[in-house]
């Protein structure tokens, strides 16, 4: 089993106990657990099978190693199946909806007999889910909105998932010595931020041996089809994967063809057509005229190389991710394709939380961390104190933490830690931070928590409003989406740009792969504007860290170059960037900091506290 495939049941887990009543701490220690699970590096089922103390990972006590060793020697976990002899496995799947949690699931199943997603249907359609109490009118739109948002996301794998299955089926099928070239292409290979399937194309010595060995993969749930030169298995988690064995000619021919996209397909056969080329996944021919007018036959002049491709219709190479047909082609002729930014750029990470908030890692160990990739900078951004489900901390524990960040600041002088901190955009749009606290942090990021029901006019005044404040760096997640399971807020966009740009905040590509906010179109409209773009991590843990090349891959979707990016300044760049609000923060403290007068005392002068 992938990583991914535990912590799915690890949540599962977690969810039918929440519905059954159970200690809160015991159902958190699963979701811990799942959390850990998710962000490793190394696949668990290696480590069991080498035999390594799972004790030693964080959140993972003598029970849940015991559990992580079954799943992955069996596949089946015995404890899940006695849970759901009485919680069904379609009330759990209830849960997955956004705003459902456990104890309405719980409730809807007592007062209505729902079950599964479409009992919920039914009662939303027939009026009875409005006479249970709590379900208004706003929120049975809410959960109809839901329903078709979980239904048009669960065909497709966010990009991390599918990492998860695809480099370990290609390590498995490089390891054959009849192996000479595999590659996965597809929106796989563009780097969209989620796939539907997967295509691999192959260069092989004995096809017939490999389409076996493929076919045999430990990890296919079903076979279905095996032929001499493609075949088509689903592995267990439900991702389709297609391998196709090429003849070498015709190899780069194929992976531009199954690369895509489709539109940028078309627009490269269109101009062939121009040259009286032919281009298909078969290779680059060029067309012959025969008697009277009528096409000839085709002549061979390419399709070993992708280069070879773009060369007949007199264009560059083009980078995978730039294969939309937004413009690449006519960029390509005029030799402006962007130098698009590459992850070795990025010379620090913005924003990450720690043990004082809802981080599972120390501050001296995020440091550690981020010096060890070579950063020269990193921020530490906690939550502030709305964020109560985050654990977010208020101006006490805040002065605390500011102490621990000078100790560690001794301790690793080799990279710059800046003291900031993620703040909530309140609901007014005012910040959940006092100016005289705000003042001393290095660097201020804002964002939306809470209320993110709010019309598109009120939520786009109330961002726009946090962002006139003279203090803020940096807007992050800005559109609050999740992927495959939430929908962005309603905002106006281009609105919220445009104010970043007159205010000088820079906006957040948020890398944490279920988010990957904003989107590669958001991300090159912010560069059209001027607006700068930070890559941040928003790491919660020291694994997190690694999700850095996400946020690069969506920043190269948005043909982002290393200027357009925050964190690719060096240090002295990013102290003159940061450092320019000073002035106008201190001017706009400056009156909170005076103490009130009492009636009828004389009048002193006002001292800083």
């Amino acid at each position: 089993m992938e990583n991914v495939e535990i912590a799915a049941v690890l949540n599962e887990v977690a969810d039918a106990l929440e519905i059954q009543g159970a200690n809160q701490f015991r159902v958190r220690a699963y979701r811990n657990a799942a959390r850990t699970i998710e962000t490793l590096t190394r696949p668990v089922s290696q480590m069991v099978a080498n035999g390594e103390d799972l004790e030693e990972l964080p959140g993972i006590g003598k029970d849940l190693s015991a559990y992580l060793t079954e799943l992955c020697q069996t596949g089946h976990l015995k404890l899940l199946e006695e849970i759901e002899k009485s919680v069904p496995a379609s009330l759990l799947q209830l849960m997955r909806l956004e705003g459902l949690g456990p104890k309405r699931a719980k409730l809807l199943n007592e007062k209505l007999g729902v079950c599964s997603i479409e009992d919920l249907e039914k009662a939303i359609d027939n009026g009875t889910l409005e006479e249970v109490r709590g379900f208004g009118e706003k929120s049975v739109e809410k959960l109809r909105r839901a329903i078709g948002e979980l239904r048009r996301h669960t065909a497709r794998f966010r990009l991390s998932e599918a990492d998860q299955f695809v480099q370990p089926l290609l390590d498995y099928l490089r390891a054959a010595p009849e192996v000479k070239i595999i590659e996965a292409a597809g929106s796989y290979r563009r780097r969209r931020e989620t796939v539907g399937d997967i295509d691999l194309l192959a260069i092989c010595t004995r096809p017939r041996t490999v389409m076996q060995r493929f076919t045999q993969y430990p990890e296919a749930a079903r076979v279905e089809s095996a032929g001499g030169t493609r075949g088509t298995i689903v592995l267990k988690y439900g991702l389709k994967v297609d391998l196709r064995v090429l003849p070498e000619r015709a190899y780069g021919a194929a992976l531009h063809y199954f690369t895509g996209s489709k539109p940028h397909n078309i627009a490269v056969r269109k101009l062939g057509v121009e040259r009286g080329l032919r281009i298909s996944e078969y290779g680059v021919f060029r067309v012959g005229r025969g008697k009277k007018g009528k096409k000839g036959r085709a002549r061979r002049i390419g399709g070993a190389r992708e280069q070879e491709v773009f060369g007949a219709v007199g264009l560059p190479w083009i980078p995978p991710e730039l294969r939309e047909d937004r413009g690449e082609i006519e960029a390509a002729f005029e030799d402006e394709l962007p130098r698009l930014i590459e992850l070795g750029d990025i010379r620090g990470d913005l924003q990450m939380h720690s043990t004082w908030s809802d981080g599972r890692d120390s501050i001296e160990e995020l440091a550690r961390a981020c010096l060890k990739r070579g950063y020269s900078y990193m921020a530490l951004t906690d939550h502030s104190q709305a964020a109560t489900i985050a654990g977010g901390i208020g101006p006490r524990e805040l002065r605390r933490q500011w102490k621990e960040i000078e100790r560690v600041r001794r301790k690793v002088k080799a990279i710059h830690l800046l003291r900031g901190m993620e703040v909530d955009i309140l609901r007014d749009g005012s910040l959940d931070l006092r100016d005289e606290y705000i003042e001393q942090l290095d660097v201020l990021v804002v964002g939306v928590h809470s209320n993110m029901g709010m019309s598109k006019a009120r939520m786009t005044d109330r961002v726009i409003k946090a962002l006139a404040h003279p203090a803020v760096h940096i807007l992050a997640h800005p559109t609050g989406r999740i992927i495959n399971r939430r929908d962005a807020y309603e905002i106006d966009l281009e609105a919220v740009l445009e104010a970043a740009r007159e205010y000088g905040v820079a906006l957040e590509l948020n890398a944490q792969p279920d988010r990957l906010d904003l989107s590669d179109v958001q991300v090159r409209r912010a560069s059209e504007l001027g607006v700068k773009v930070v890559i941040d991590t928003d790491a919660h843990s020291l694994d997190h860290l690694r999700f850095m090349s996400y946020g690069v891959d969506q920043a190269r979707r948005g043909w982002l170059e290393p200027q357009h990016v925050l964190n690719t300044m060096t240090w002295v760049q990013l102290q003159g960037w940061l450092t320019k609000k000073k002035p106008a923060v201190a001017k706009r403290a400056r009156p909170a900091l005076r103490p009130r007068r009492k009636p009828g005392r004389r009048r002193r002068a006002a001292t800083p506290r």
